[in-house]
């Protein structure tokens, strides 16, 4: 069975070319905000891993990820980070909360997916 992931950008390029790049090896749940991917994990949806844009408008990424890390139900969840801001490395650094991984756009498919398989091996070792 495969895995679920989360896709959350505001840039529909970019989500429909992670969806290409990922629905060979997951299921993958698209959502254009931050709004409307956390009223989905509401709703009592449970991914695997949640990969999001960091610069979003409304309920940016961070703050989407902050929700997700403070919650009781979905803090376990992996949340991978991609942004094209120059200051990444930075702005991660100085998140209140712990992120599981972030990646600078543009970014090359086989990294991405490298970076997906080992937070969700790290994610299934740490749960078992």
């Amino acid at each position: 069975m495969k895995k679920t992931l989360l896709i959350v950008d505001d840039d529909l390029s970019i989500l429909k070319l992670l969806s290409f790049i990922l629905s060979k090896d997951y299921d993958c749940v698209v959502k254009n905000n931050g709004i409307d991917a956390f009223g989905w994990l509401e709703e009592g949806h449970f991914p695997d891993l949640i990969l999001s844009d960091l610069q979003m408008p409304y309920f940016d990424g961070q703050s989407f990820a902050k929700n997700v890390k403070i919650s009781g139900f979905y803090r376990d969840i992996p949340v991978l980070l991609l942004s094209a801001a120059h200051d990444l490395d930075e702005q991660v650094s100085n998140m209140p909360f712990k992120i599981d991984g972030y990646m600078h756009k543009p970014f090359k498919p086989t990294e991405l997916k490298s970076a997906i398989n080992q937070l969700l091996q790290v994610y299934e070792s740490s749960n078992v």
